[in-house]
């Protein structure tokens, strides 16, 4: 009897291992199946995918010649005066040009402990022949107080220029004080960084027996900086040496 139950037993077995078994290699068959599916229909799907998402543009790098220039120029000039019998100073003048637009700021320029404020009107004609011209009014204040119309006026051609600065102060103060101010000059270039020429200036910030001064000048530039030298009343005891320092940016 016993033997009989152990028959049974081990046959039952049997049959779970072989159910089992059965399950086992269903399950493999599916998960063959699956992945043989799979492999046939996963990358077509990517393709299409990648197909239909946007494709992002490359970075394109900003060049510096593209960037916007400044509109603005400005010029930044001191000058130093050595005059006999200690009437020695400095003269600091700063401008600004946008366009058409010309505004300027000057100390010691008109006088002594003098500052005046500008704003002018920048036009340009010629190609070979070149006039530029800036008429101007400002407004005098310090040890003299006015109002002053003026003109600046370049004519270039060639290696030749000629320049003036000009302006007339009519002193609010008193009449007996108006006065007409120049710095003349005209030079030659015969190479870009150099520049010689006769200057003449008429001013009252510092005091000689002449009224109109007279003198040579002798200017260098590198890139954006110059750096000349006037000299008046040459041979006289009054001879008057003027620095000029220049910055354009």
């Amino acid at each position: 009897m016993a033997g009989q139950c152990w028959q049974y037993n081990a046959h039952q077995l049997d049959r779970q291992v072989d159910l089992f078994r059965a399950g086992v290699m269903k399950i493999l068959k599916q998960l063959m199946g699956l992945s043989l599916v799979a492999a046939l229909c996963v990358p077509q799907v990517l393709a299409q995918i990648s197909t239909s998402l946007p494709v992002p543009a490359p970075a394109t790098p900003q060049s510096s010649e593209t960037s916007p220039a400044n509109p603005w120029e400005f010029d930044l000039n001191l000058s130093g005066y050595l005059v006999p019998h200690g009437q020695s100073y400095v003269s600091p003048t700063l401008s600004a040009d946008r366009d058409t637009l010309h505004l300027e700021a000057r100390y010691n320029y008109e006088a002594q402990r003098t500052g005046s404020l500008w704003a002018g009107y920048n036009f340009s004609k010629g190609k070979t022949f070149v006039v530029d011209a800036t008429p101007m009014i400002g407004g005098v204040f310090g040890k003299v107080n006015g109002i002053a119309p003026g003109l600046e006026l370049t004519l270039s051609y060639k290696k030749l220029q000629f320049y003036s600065a000009n302006e007339y102060i009519f002193d609010t103060d008193t009449k007996a004080g108006n006065f007409f101010y120049t710095w003349t000059q005209l030079t030659y270039s015969p190479v870009k960084w150099l520049t010689a020429g006769y200057v003449v200036q008429r001013t009252r910030a510092y005091q000689t027996g002449l009224v109109i001064q007279r003198g040579l000048l002798v200017g260098f530039t590198v890139k954006k900086l110059s750096f000349t030298t006037q000299i008046f009343n040459i041979g006289e005891a009054n001879t008057t040496t003027v620095l000029s320092l220049g910055y354009n940016f």
